[in-house]
């Protein structure tokens, strides 16, 4: 499914995309198998067609078909504007004439082909946008859908932006589809390991980095990956989302958690670090964070 229906900008300078685009005879074959191809946008007319430079031909996205919800009256037309000088998916609508392509059909496609996947899914998606509640990413031709703060990682964050960046290419994995309302549920979290796989990279002794995540009267939270958090003593003058050095003083499988101690606040990082994923690819049944040495109640996400 990815393949034939990836976010937007993957296409573009693929072989294959560019066989598909090459001569008239290419694309009416990709017009007759409705095959996505992807070019860029070069211009919007004032009537809010977009102009696409695909291979050596320049074709035409008129407004309604410029994206979902734009014929319904459902989407903005900053969905439109906002396309110029990117790349955008389409389907050939017309060749002889005059070049005329459909993105609105493309993401239709996808979205028929996202809704089909059963949950547990690994999909990849590319960050769009950032909001306080969420990151907005493409899933698939443009297709967006929404990962809920809380699913962005296990360590809880005062905003998206402290995971992600705009145009960052990232995995998600699906939560749940709802076919009537034509919507897409993802998460993030069960793709960055569980807590033994990122305590694993850890040992007593070590002196490493970390953000901080939340300040409480009896300790700080303090981000070592992801999806691990560890706690120190209660330290003056701190403030969520600092940047510290830390001293790994103990780990406790059974108990999971991370001892610490905080020795310095480090300065801050233009962007966050990269995600380490431990997921990729495939499908999760199910999803359990907790080490097997857990005492108490498991942490767990459960797909099928």
């Amino acid at each position: 499914m990815s393949n034939l229906y990836p976010p937007e900008g993957r296409l573009l300078h693929t072989l294959q995309n560019r066989a598909n685009v090459e001569t008239l005879s290419r694309l009416r074959q990709a017009m007759a198998r409705e095959t996505v191809v992807e070019g860029r946008v070069t211009l919007c007319t004032p009537a809010h067609d977009l102009v696409v430079q695909l291979g050596p031909f320049t074709g035409t996205i008129p407004r309604e078909e410029a994206a979902l919800g734009i014929r319904e009256g459902t989407a903005r037309e900053i969905s439109i504007l906002s396309r110029v000088g990117k790349p955008v998916s389409c389907v050939v609508t017309q060749v002889e004439g005059s070049l005329l392509l459909s993105r609105r059909r493309a993401q239709e496609l996808a979205l028929e082909a996202l809704l089909a996947c059963p949950p547990g899914t690994v999909l990849p998606a590319t960050v769009t946008h950032l909001a306080g509640f969420g990151a907005f990413v493409d899933v698939g031709c443009g297709v967006v859908s929404m990962i809920g703060i809380e699913n962005c990682s296990v360590s809880r964050i005062s905003h998206p932006a402290r995971r992600f960046t705009v145009g960052q290419e990232i995995y998600t994995v699906l939560t749940g589809t709802d076919r009537s309302l034509g919507r897409l549920y993802l998460s993030h979290k069960e793709l960055l390991g569980t807590w033994q796989e990122n305590a694993a990279r850890f040992s007593p002794g070590m002196t490493v980095t970390g953000w901080v995540r939340g300040v409480q009267l009896y300790g700080t939270f303090v981000e070592l990956a992801p999806n691990l958090t560890g706690l120190a003593d209660q330290t003056e003058g701190l403030q969520e989302d600092d940047r510290v050095s830390v001293y790994l003083k103990a780990i406790l499988p059974d108990r999971m958690k991370v001892k610490l101690t905080i020795l310095q606040t480090l300065p801050p990082q233009s962007a966050p670090d990269p995600l380490p994923y431990f997921i990729t690819a495939g499908h999760l049944s199910r999803w359990v964070y907790s080490p097997p040495e857990r005492r108490g109640e498991v942490i767990e996400t459960v797909f099928d």
